[in-house]
């Protein structure tokens, strides 16, 4: 979870939402990924998507199969739908996003429309540093 917070701090660096992703397989980080939706004014451009986009040129496939993603914060429903269609075995992720509490997420993840479950671990002993670099970005956004 450390690098996928590194990864969060270069997006902060840019002035982006700071998350970070990486990805791992066999051990070894393959991708990484931090938010670059403004930089890019692509939407789609969240640290999950470019990191899983990196990973798959690399494995030279889009089946992500016995790899992990750590994953800064719980992901939207457009990130946790990539991360099931890559079939990504694990998802781990550091602090929980507060704002809708309607486990999403987990019913992405878990959809019976989708022929990939993805297991889901949160590390809560994450998310104060996670939330308060999230907690520090808006603060400063909105006093601009």
């Amino acid at each position: 979870m450390e690098y996928a917070i590194k990864e969060a701090k270069k997006a902060l660096s840019i002035d982006e939402v700071p998350i970070g992703a990486i990805i791992v397989k066999n051990n070894k980080i393959i991708a990484k990924g931090y938010n670059k939706k403004e930089k890019s004014q692509n939407a789609i451009n969240h640290a999950e998507i470019i990191a899983i986009e990196k990973a798959c040129k690399k494995l030279k496939s889009w089946r992500l199969d016995d790899c992990q993603i750590y994953v800064t914060l719980e992901p939207c429903p457009m990130c946790a739908g990539a991360i099931a269609n890559a079939r990504i075995k694990t998802l781990i992720y550091g602090c929980k996003e507060t704002t809708s509490n309607d486990d999403l997420c987990k019913k992405i993840l878990q959809s019976n429309r989708l022929n990939h479950h993805v297991t889901e671990i949160y590390q809560p002993q994450y998310q104060i540093e996670i939330s308060q670099l999230l907690t520090e970005f808006f603060k400063t956004k909105r006093k601009k």
